[in-house]
């Protein structure tokens, strides 16, 4: 009985000394956290610190209510930019040459991320000037020491891309990365080919190789980074890149969530101290502590991927260039006259299929589209002929010569003159154009059009001449032209 005793005992003690150390753990967890949130919180100066009572009411209040105090759409959906930059004392310091958008679904628990390229031509929120999209959280900062007013115009120029609102934000510098990833004790890839740089950018300017095989490989804080940003022996270039950052994000989180990394005071010390130095965000303390606990719901394991580029014939942007100063600059621009291909993108990312199966209904309606030229331009309607034909995969696009007036239209039409019989098809042509859409053929164009009337008449006008009428490269150029920038840049500071 007395062996009983003591055992019985033991055990008491054992439990006790373990709920403990839980709790122990749980207040250390929670004031690094707090302390991480007032730290790296861009709007939250001279907040007052979290007490060590405010903690142990955070432990309670997490444990026993789900509700995340955090901003989202309808309920339905949290969207976060994620902005990746060289920081302070480094070449572009702030400019944005990783642009991600973090997707949540909140009903599903999925994850999508979307990466946007660098070089995206965009035009800047109340201004009347245009520039690439990685220069615009630069220019926000020179204009204002304010880290809200700072980003507030890209946050303007992504929602007039995706037409998604972003409720966060978070910019994270180089050496935040790397400290970051050696924290959690560096994150695990398959690397698909071999990777072989002579030119990757190294310390004061100078280069240095970065070598690493096809296959699995575990990568700490600089190589991480090196297999982030590399992109001169990729044949996709920055398109490349941005499908090894998410791989990147993608083995972060797995890592950052398992047990090696969750219960070691160690990592999770040095992790928060890694972001508290090289991170700036619009997270509050308490919306940091609900996003932990959501992150833990998340289907991780199946993160849905993509990236908006110009590879291909299926790609939503194509190359052209502008002149600064005499001196041409590689650009990229959408490949319609807008940006509604980016934002069906955008807006489906948790359902891709539904894009899928609007083109499936559009080859079934196989319309027939007649181009009339009334913009005043004569090379216009070979460029959108091209668009309908080749990207669009339109099969019977045909343009229609109008030899007896000179009349030019200020605005684009399209005419359905098959009586709404071709939905589908008439609302892409309206949107991607775009175009004001009319059900009355004038008459005018319906003499054009008498010998074979075609389902769907566009006639096009002078305001689709700046949208389409800017020059087109190829991505063969484009990649060289960023080779050769990159070249000049080391020549230039190494000199």
């Amino acid at each position: 009985m007395q062996i009983k005793k003591i055992l019985t005992k033991l055990l008491l003690w054992s439990i006790i000394f373990l709920l403990l150390g839980a709790i122990a753990y749980g207040v250390f967890f929670l004031r690094k956290l707090n302390s991480l949130g007032n730290q790296i919180n861009a709007g939250q100066t001279g907040q007052k610190a979290q007490t060590l009572f405010d903690t142990i009411t955070s432990i309670a209040q997490l444990t026993k209510n789900n509700s995340l105090e955090l901003k989202n759409s309808d309920g339905e959906r949290i969207n976060i930019l994620l902005l990746g930059v060289a920081g302070r004392g480094k070449p572009g310091q702030n400019l944005t040459d990783t642009i991600m958008i973090a997707n949540i679904n909140l009903k599903t628990n999925q994850v999508a991320l979307l990466s946007l390229p660098r070089d995206l031509y965009v035009s800047v929120p109340n201004s009347n000037w245009q520039t690439k999209i990685n220069t615009i959280y630069q220019s926000g900062l020179n204009n204002t020491k304010n880290e809200t007013e700072a980003i507030t115009p890209l946050l303007e120029t992504i929602k007039e891309i995706t037409s998604l609102d972003m409720h966060y934000y978070a910019v994270l510098n180089f050496d935040g990365f790397k400290k970051v990833i050696d924290a959690i004790g560096g994150v695990n890839v398959a690397n698909e080919r071999d990777i072989y740089d002579a030119r990757y950018p190294g310390p004061n300017y100078s280069y240095e190789t970065f070598d690493l095989k096809k296959g699995f490989q575990h990568l700490d804080g600089d190589l991480a980074l090196k297999y982030a940003r590399e992109r001169h022996d990729d044949p996709l270039g920055d398109f490349g890149r941005a499908k090894r950052q998410q791989q990147i994000i993608q083995a972060t989180k797995n890592k950052l969530f398992s047990t090696s990394t969750l219960f070691n005071i160690r990592s999770v010390n040095d992790l928060f101290d890694a972001l508290g130095e090289n991170v700036k965000t619009n997270l509050t303390p308490r919306e940091l502590e609900s996003f932990f606990e959501l992150s833990k719901k998340l289907d991780t394991d199946n993160i849905i991927n993509a990236a908006v580029d110009a590879w291909n014939k299926d790609s939503l942007l194509k190359v052209s260039h502008v002149f600064y100063d005499n001196t041409p600059a590689f650009i990229l621009i959408p490949r319609v006259g807008n940006f509604s291909e980016i934002q069906d993108l955008a807006q489906n990312i948790f359902d891709l299929n539904k894009l899928k199966r609007r083109r499936e209904e559009i080859a079934k309606e196989n319309a027939s589209v007649a181009l009339i030229n009334k913009s005043g331009n004569n090379s216009i309607t070979t460029k959108i002929q091209r668009l309908l034909s080749e990207n669009l995969v339109y099969k019977n696009v045909t343009v229609m010569n109008d030899p007896g007036s000179k009349e030019v239209e200020v605005a684009t039409s399209v005419y359905d003159s098959n009586s709404g019989t071709k939905p589908f098809t008439l609302d892409e042509i309206a949107t991607r154009i775009p175009a004001k859409v009319f059900y009355v053929l004038p008459e005018k164009y319906q003499i054009i059009t008498q010998k074979q009337l075609p389902d769907i008449v566009l006639v096009i006008g002078k305001d689709l001449i700046e949208k389409y009428n800017m020059p087109e490269d190829s991505i063969e150029d484009f990649k060289k032209a960023q080779d050769d920038q990159d070249y000049l840049k080391m020549q230039d500071k190494s000199n």
